[in-house]
């Protein structure tokens, strides 16, 4: 195959990748590891009559993310320990949230940095906790410190000084600036707790996030692995209610059209009422199937355009001209 499909044929139907010659293993390989879908894939093919060196590179890739695993939970732990005085909510995001509450989502999956999201009004206190804690800026210089506060939907993010483990303190979940406001407090009012002080979205918000995070607010990097989140979380949660939540937070088009991706890809089960395909719709497909044999990434126009368009989409046209002129100035 040409392009990425060659993984997520293999990660919707795993037995597909008996019929794989040494290329095809190079390129399956090569593509997982690109788009983080490694150990996912490794838990797919678990089980399967693969040949010895596929064997091997498959076994590493579960050790590793067994590893990344435990390390996520035990910086979720450390959060949780250094937030726990402070009395307020704190939610786990992304990766982190499905390991702790054992979704299949969370199966084999990358998890980079611990993202939580907290009350807005608790954010200082917030910060000031972690500080103490042994948690420090990444970004010390003013602009940008001073970007992320006013406008975005994050503090700066902070790195432990010891464990070199980096954590997204949100307060929503979309850039303050950007045309869609989702409901922060009804995020945070409806989460489902996991015990000891932590929390995890709501099924529909599970998506709804996974949505936005896609399609609201980026070039649509890690495509193929936040498609397969919403995979598995429409196949085990299902899809009740995510209409008029997604609704509430003006999520609607991007959830649509995650789901009809995610369909395309992975075979998510949807309705005929998610169903349909534009030229939006085949230029998402184009570009997150972007890749070579080798994983490199291909299609550079259409992967530009979707960096511009992400750029777009975070804010309004003058503020994202003075915010680039800032940023080449410097």
């Amino acid at each position: 195959m040409a392009d990425a499909l060659i993984l997520t044929r293999a990660l919707r139907d795993p037995a597909s990748v008996l019929a794989l010659d040494g290329a095809g293993w190079t390129q399956l390989f090569a593509i997982a590891r690109a788009e983080q879908l490694a150990g996912t894939l490794a838990h797919r093919l678990h089980g399967l009559d693969v040949p010895a060196p596929a064997a091997r590179l498959l076994a590493a890739a579960r050790a590793s993310a067994e590893q990344a695993r435990t390390a996520a939970l035990w910086e979720a732990e450390m959060a949780r320990r250094a937030l726990a005085p402070l009395g307020v909510p704190v939610v786990l995001l992304k990766g982190t949230a499905y390991v702790a509450a054992g979704l299949a989502a969370g199966q084999g999956r990358f998890i980079g940095d611990l993202d939580i999201l907290v009350p807005r009004a608790a954010l200082d206190a917030v910060e000031a906790a972690l500080i103490e804690a042994g948690w420090e800026w990444v970004k010390p210089d003013p602009y940008d410190d001073a970007y992320y506060r006013r406008w975005m939907h994050e503090l700066p993010p902070l790195i432990h000084r010891e464990r070199d483990r980096m954590i997204d303190v949100h307060h929503t979940i979309l850039p303050l600036t950007a045309p869609i406001t989702p409901d922060a407090a009804a995020l945070l009012a409806d989460s489902v707790a996991l015990g000891g002080g932590l929390s995890i979205l709501s099924p529909a918000d599970r998506l709804c996030h996974a949505a936005a995070h896609l399609m609201a607010d980026g070039d649509l990097a890690g495509g193929l692995r936040n498609l397969w989140d919403v995979h598995c979380l429409a196949e085990e949660q299902g899809l009740d209610g995510l209409a008029e939540r997604a609704a509430r937070h003006g999520l609607s088009v991007a959830v649509r059209r995650a789901l009809r991706q995610a369909h395309r890809l992975y075979g998510t089960m949807i309705g005929p009422e998610w169903q349909g395909w534009d030229i939006v719709d085949r230029l998402i497909h184009r570009r997150v199937t972007a890749r070579d044999g080798w994983g490199r990434g291909t299609r550079r126009a259409t992967r530009l355009g979707f960096y511009l368009r992400s750029h777009l989409l975070r804010m309004p046209p003058l503020m994202l001209a003075r915010h680039l002129w800032v940023k080449a100035r410097r």
